[in-house]
């Protein structure tokens, strides 16, 4: 068994529990945070030890993997102090809040031997597996743009939760916290950015970094992108979805949290197969949950000494993309990623 431990009981932390606990080979065991009863719940459901103290819980013999829950601002020490012992990796998005840290983070890994995963879930969603398949088949022919949409809500309430929230050092705005996965799944897709050029404000919350963000990209490929996401939607979540469009076929995986194909016409494919499809992804539009994935993804990166399916590189080029439109909004010129 492959023994897992969790830094930071916060919100994030009860999927990766819940996620340790349902991976075949995977056991559950310990957390630590440096507030004792954000620790007990998880001591006292699941039976595990807790530690106050990293350096504690770094120097347990019997931590294989740390999985790390805590805000984003936090992630890179955290990372290399557990690459330092030895420990393997799961950080959850963003990897870091800049590339410096980051490649901290990759180096220490990389010299410690130990595996590196980020934790974009949504790769794994039923819908996506599909996507990339045909991408990768090249079904859609040459592509001539994407979107990526995220217009979901995240009230003053959410932000005024924790100081942290919001806050350029710790946290970031709606393109590093929320949109993240989005933009992951659409680099996965559509392959590496050359290009950006952003505008974002901050219209609504009170919150230091932005609320809304509007840009456009450039693939490498030649492809464009559009790139919209926002938390001031009123009232509550509203979509989150991708699009591709190419000379042999349309695609749209949407819903408030990009699960179904709402819409599909490929070249080759009939009215029946689509709507079959479409019925197929709607009866188990989540799949197996996508943390879990990750987890039971590292058990057999451990066992079979290789890299995890979602590398540091992986969470790397993510971060780049959110940097750059971050970089080109401050700028208010076009930005070269790389």
């Amino acid at each position: 068994m492959i023994r897992f431990a969790i830094v930071g009981c916060g919100h994030i932390a009860k999927k990766h529990a819940e996620a340790i606990k349902n991976s075949e080979g995977a056991h559950f065991y310990a957390v630590c945070d440096t507030v004792e009863d954000k620790m007990k719940p998880y001591i006292e459901e699941y039976g595990v030890k807790g530690y106050n103290s990293l350096e504690d819980l770094l120097n347990d013999p019997e931590v294989d993997v740390v999985n790390i829950c805590t805000p984003s601002g936090f992630h890179a020490n955290i990372a290399v102090q557990a690459a330092e012992a030895k420990k393997h990796v799961v950080v959850e998005k963003p990897i870091a809040l800049t590339l410096e840290d980051t490649d901290k983070i990759m180096d220490a890994c990389k010299r410690n031997n130990v595996k590196l995963a980020v934790v974009h879930p949504n790769r794994f969603r039923p819908a996506f597996i599909k996507l990339k398949k045909w991408m990768e088949e090249g079904r859609f022919g040459k592509l001539s743009h994407a979107n990526c949409t995220v217009r979901w809500n995240r009230n003053q309430a959410y932000y005024d939760q924790a100081p942290w929230r919001g806050t350029k050092s710790l946290d970031g705005g709606v393109l590093m916290n929320q949109a993240i996965h989005n933009l992951d799944l659409l680099i996965w897709l559509m392959g590496d950015v050359e290009e950006v050029y952003s505008m974002d404000a901050t219209r609504l919350r009170n919150i230091e970094a932005e609320d809304v963000s509007a840009g456009v990209a450039r693939f490498k490929s030649g492809a464009l992108g559009v790139i919209e996401a926002a938390v001031t939607i009123y009232p509550k979540n509203f979509e989150e979805s991708i699009s591709i469009f190419g000379e042999k076929g349309t695609i749209k995986i949407g819903g408030q949290t990009a699960n179904f194909i709402e819409h599909l016409v490929m070249e080759g494919l009939s009215e029946e197969e689509v709507e079959a499809l479409k019925a197929e992804i709607k009866e188990n539009p989540f799949g197996k949950p996508g943390h879990q994935c990750i987890i039971e993804d590292m058990v057999e990166a451990i066992k079979e000494d290789r890299e995890p399916v979602v590398t540091g590189e992986d969470g790397k080029r993510a971060l780049q993309l959110v940097v750059s439109l971050y970089e080109s909004a401050e700028s208010r010129k076009p930005v070269i990623l790389g």
